[in-house]
Formats: structure tokens, C-alpha cells, sequence
């Protein structure tokens, strides 16, 4: 117990190290930690921001300052922004202030633009949300496989370090095999070396979202709004306990149960085992108007113009 004292968030001491110095397993560290708590004003506005960023997630702190303010709520833009930052939020035109690899971490290219994803485990990929309780929040990542929509696996935390990530990395890759490809954002937790470390000791090819790319990782984004509608807003979650429970609930429908209408109304669990009926393409229109004009874009980083993303059978 006096061991799992030691071990607290910080940047330049990763919690997998810290673990691994204490003798502490992390699944321990995880489990004693608590949602953060928050001052109720700052939690309302995080609920209503949350919501409004799910419907329209191109917004981004000034045109989110201004919904706000038509509900009645008068918040200047620099307490937006820090509220969104602690949410991990952006909205996704680039520019300035957007959200940004760590200055040391390495950046991947986007590897997916015009690969037709033709068999489970192809495609893999990853993202974090955050998850409002009645009096705190936590962030969930998901590892998804983009054949079949299936969720392989998914962690909860009460902060953004690379640990959660990691370790729902690894338990995935123990009990799935591993893809071809492994696909994320730019996020300073997917950009780290212990994160990249893994996909690399494993021989997967890393791909990593445009900046300011909204069809880039579409689909995991199409699972956290399924997911805050049709749950998470519904149910109003009081805790972590609680909530856990109802994430492996939602989780086992969305898998086992829920008809996709991209799968031709099979499930992803369907889709996954047989390896019929998934499939999925990102086609970029404006990269083929580049390349037809001279122009020399090859990984689309950093560029505002939307694609299409088209399903497969």
C-alpha cells in the first residue's frame, strides 16, 4: 500500500516507469484513482460544451463561447479554451492553437488516404473521449477495428498520460493478434515513445491523422457519438464503478447486438469473425485535385479540406 503512494502523474517520469521502479502492477494504480472533481459551475459548462462538441465537433472556442452565451451563460473565450484543453478538445480546422504532439515526440505520416481496408485486423485505431460523471469526468480510450467497426477493447482513466493508452494497447494485441496498421491522432499519449515503442516492437506501421483532418479517423469518431447518445446522455453515470459497468454493457450491444447500417445491418462481431460484409475507404477529393494540378501533397498533414469516407461490402 505505502508503495502505491509513490506513484503519482508526471510528465518526464512516465506511470508505466514509475510502476515498473515501485514494483506496482498499473491495473492496481488505475483502480485507486478517482474521477476529477470539479467545481460545479465548470462542470455544468463542460457538460453543455461536451454535447454541443459532439453534434458539431468542427467547433472550436470561439464559436463554442458563443453557444454558451445563447444559453445563458456568459463565459469569456479564454475560460472555454482551458475547459476544452482539459477536456482534450479541438475543434478540427487547424490552426495556431489546435492541439499538438509533445515538442520531442515523433510524428507519423497518414498512411490511409486511398487504401481500401479489405479484411479484419487490417486497420486498427485509437482515440480518447472524455466521459462526464455527476461530479467529475474521466477520459476512455478505444483501440477499433475499422473492417468490421468492432471495439476490441477499451480503459478508462482519470488523466491523459500514455499509461491507460499503453496498457490497453498491450492487452489488446495479447488477446486480438495484431494489424497490419495502427491508426491515431497526434495526441502527445499516441505520439509517445513507450506508445510507439509498442506498435514498433511489434512491426506495425504507424499512421497518424492530418492535423485538422476530419474524415482521418472517422470511425472511431462515429463510435463516441453513437456512444454518448445513445448511453452516456441517457444514463447520467454517478462514478467510475458505475459507469465501467455500463461502458461493458454498451460495449457487448454495440459489438454483439447493434445492427450497422454500413455492415448491411450485421453486427461487428459478425462482421470480425467471418471477414464478410465490412470494408472501408477514405477518398480525398481535394489530394486528387492537388495531384492532377502538380501540386505535391502526399500525406495530407495539416490540411483543412474535408474527404469522403465511403463503407465497403
Amino acid at each position: 500500500m505505502k508503495r502505491l503512494s509513490w506513484i503519482e502523474p508526471d510528465e518526464e517520469i512516465p506511470v508505466i516507469r514509475q510502476c515498473e521502479l515501485a514494483c506496482v502492477t498499473r491495473s492496481t494504480v488505475y483502480a485507486r484513482r478517482r474521477p476529477v472533481k470539479m467545481d460545479p459551475a465548470d462542470l455544468l459548462l463542460c457538460c453543455l460544451i461536451d454535447e454541443e462538441y459532439t453534434r458539431r465537433p468542427f467547433y472550436g472556442s470561439r464559436r463554442m463561447v458563443i453557444f454558451l452565451k445563447r444559453k445563458g451563460h456568459e463565459v469569456n473565450r479564454k475560460r472555454v479554451q482551458r475547459l476544452m484543453r482539459m477536456m482534450g478538445l479541438a475543434g478540427m480546422a487547424p490552426g495556431p492553437h489546435t492541439s499538438r504532439p509533445h515538442s520531442e515526440h515523433k510524428v507519423y505520416p497518414y498512411l490511409l488516404r486511398g487504401v481500401a481496408v479489405t479484411r479484419p485486423n487490417q486497420v486498427w485505431s485509437t482515440d480518447i473521449t472524455y466521459i462526464r460523471l455527476e461530479r467529475g469526468f474521466v477520459y476512455l480510450v478505444a483501440i477499433i477495428d475499422w473492417y468490421s467497426r468492432k471495439v476490441l477493447n477499451w480503459r478508462l482513466s482519470n488523466t491523459m498520460d500514455a499509461g491507460f493508452c499503453v496498457d490497453c494497447l498491450e492487452e489488446t494485441l495479447r488477446c486480438h493478434g495484431k494489424p497490419e496498421i495502427f491508426n491515431s491522432d497526434q495526441g502527445s499519449q499516441f505520439t509517445s515513445a513507450v506508445f510507439t515503442g509498442v506498435l514498433e516492437r511489434e512491426k506495425i506501421r504507424i499512421s497518424m491523422d492530418g492535423r485538422g483532418r476530419a474524415l482521418d479517423n472517422i470511425f472511431v469518431e462515429r463510435l463516441w457519438r453513437s456512444l454518448k447518445y445513445e448511453d452516456i446522455y441517457l444514463k447520467g453515470y454517478a462514478d467510475m464503478a458505475e459507469l465501467t459497468l455500463g461502458l461493458i454493457e454498451y460495449f457487448a450491444f454495440y459489438n454483439g447486438e447493434r445492427p450497422h447500417q454500413s455492415l448491411t445491418n450485421l453486427t461487428p462481431d459478425q462482421v470480425y469473425r467471418s471477414g464478410r460484409g465490412g470494408g472501408a475507404l477514405i477518398i480525398d477529393k481535394f489530394i486528387k485535385e492537388g495531384v492532377e494540378s502538380g501540386t505535391n501533397e502526399k500525406s495530407g498533414q495539416r490540411r483543412a479540406a474535408m474527404g469522403e469516407a465511403e463503407c465497403t461490402a
